[in-house]
């Protein structure tokens, strides 16, 4: 499945700098794209590439600077995989990028926050960042399939249900036993599994650290650890509340949501549609598949994306600004959506400039003047039909 527009991302991102990194959980595509791109430049820069799981290419880069440097002189793309691996690489490839610029370096790492951590001092002003998410609604056409499956694309893409669900409880089992130790997290596996399990009780709800910690019997210093490893490695998402110079008492701890509904299911045992759709927390499960579709559609980084909530009840799901506009998404599993005084009380006390009700519907219609219900699909396909006409607005512009 070709997805063009992260493709546009990577050669966006090569016009600014001379690296760029793009960053995403194990088996999302990662791979596949950097391949892609090679291939769609391969008459103008010739190709080497490094994974450093491969033992053979981590011997070749025993010594970067002599291997990297011959592949350099003449404008070439470097692919490095698993960068997280080798942070030591990173200083390198600014004496290299800065010595040679008409090159690039795509690197690849399965580590958000802490691989930024790591490049972002000697790769400043020199790299892009770009975050591969599992398959959107942008990328498919089941989005029953996708809410079901997630996004991962052997898991989506698998020839059966019970494919995909191998596939996912394999990948749990991997993601724990592997991937958290290489990534460098000193977590014992069976008591990460126990905190992800017990997470899925909060998904979608304000989370307490230390009824959690008391739960599983840790420190509320060893959650929040335990949750950092979630997030850095896009298991979950750590919605921080919005707060607003107003009277009314705010909530002050974050929402906790699982960002692939497939490895979420899979936790929860919900192992097909007609189980999922009689599940007691179907509309959280719900808010959550949609919640992220959103925040995808506009690419926002996970620190310009909040919740509103009141101690006396009045909430808002998903505060973003965008173009230098305040807007609200609440999120209803419901056929007939209606305005209620919560979202009244946050287009005053927020100051919102609109307020948009998704749902899972096709039909779209104004609840009032500043508030429209939205079906999730229509909403994505009119944000893809925006977003395709400022890029053609942008490449006349430029041209």
């Amino acid at each position: 499945m070709k997805r063009s527009r992260y493709l546009a991302y990577i050669t966006q991102q090569f016009r600014i700098h001379n690296v760029c990194a793009i960053l995403g959980p194990r088996q999302v595509g990662k791979t596949t794209l950097a391949q892609s791109f090679a291939q769609s430049v391969q008459k103008i820069l010739p190709t080497h590439s490094f994974d450093l799981e491969n033992p053979l290419d981590v011997a070749r880069l025993e010594n970067p600077l002599l291997t990297l440097t011959p592949l350099m002189i003449t404008p070439a793309l470097i692919i490095i995989d698993e960068i997280q691996r080798r942070p030591d690489l990173f200083p390198i490839i600014r004496v290299l990028v800065d010595k040679y610029p008409l090159s690039k370096l795509l690197i690849l790492g399965s580590a958000s926050r802490e691989l930024i951590k790591q490049s972002s001092e000697t790769l400043a002003g020199r790299i892009g960042y770009i975050e591969l998410t599992p398959f959107s609604l942008e990328d498919t056409e089941n989005s029953t399939q996708l809410w079901l499956r997630g996004g991962f694309p052997r898991s989506y893409l698998a020839h059966s249900l019970e494919d995909s669900i191998l596939w996912r409880t394999a990948y749990i089992r991997t993601f724990l036993e592997r991937d958290i130790p290489a990534l460098g997290f000193n977590a014992p596996a069976p008591q990460i599994y126990r905190f992800w399990l017990m997470l899925t009780h909060y998904h979608g709800q304000v989370v307490n650290f230390s009824d959690l910690g008391r739960s599983l019997s840790i420190t509320d210093y060893t959650v929040r650890k335990y949750l950092d490893i979630l997030t850095g490695t896009f298991m979950t998402r750590t919605l921080n509340p919005w707060f607003e110079n107003i009277s009314k008492r705010q909530v002050k701890a974050p929402k906790i949501y699982f960002r692939d509904s497939g490895i979420l299911h899979t936790l929860m045992g919900i192992p097909s549609t007609e189980h999922l759709t009689v599940h007691p927390r179907l509309g959280a499960l719900w808010e959550g598949f949609a919640l992220e579709e959103i925040i995808r559609c506009y690419q926002l980084p996970p620190e310009e994306c909040f919740f509103w909530g009141t101690q006396s009840g009045s909430e808002l799901d998903l505060l973003i600004h965008h173009q230098g506009k305040r807007i609200g998404f609440e999120f209803k599993y419901t056929d007939a959506p209606k305005r209620t005084p919560s979202m009244h009380h946050a287009v005053t006390d927020i100051k919102l400039d609109h307020l948009y009700v998704i749902y899972p519907g096709n039909t779209s219609f104004p609840l009032s003047e500043s508030i429209t219900a939205q079906g999730l699909e229509a909403f994505i396909a009119k944000m893809r039909a925006t977003n395709a006409h400022s890029a053609l607005s942008n490449h006349y512009t430029q041209s």
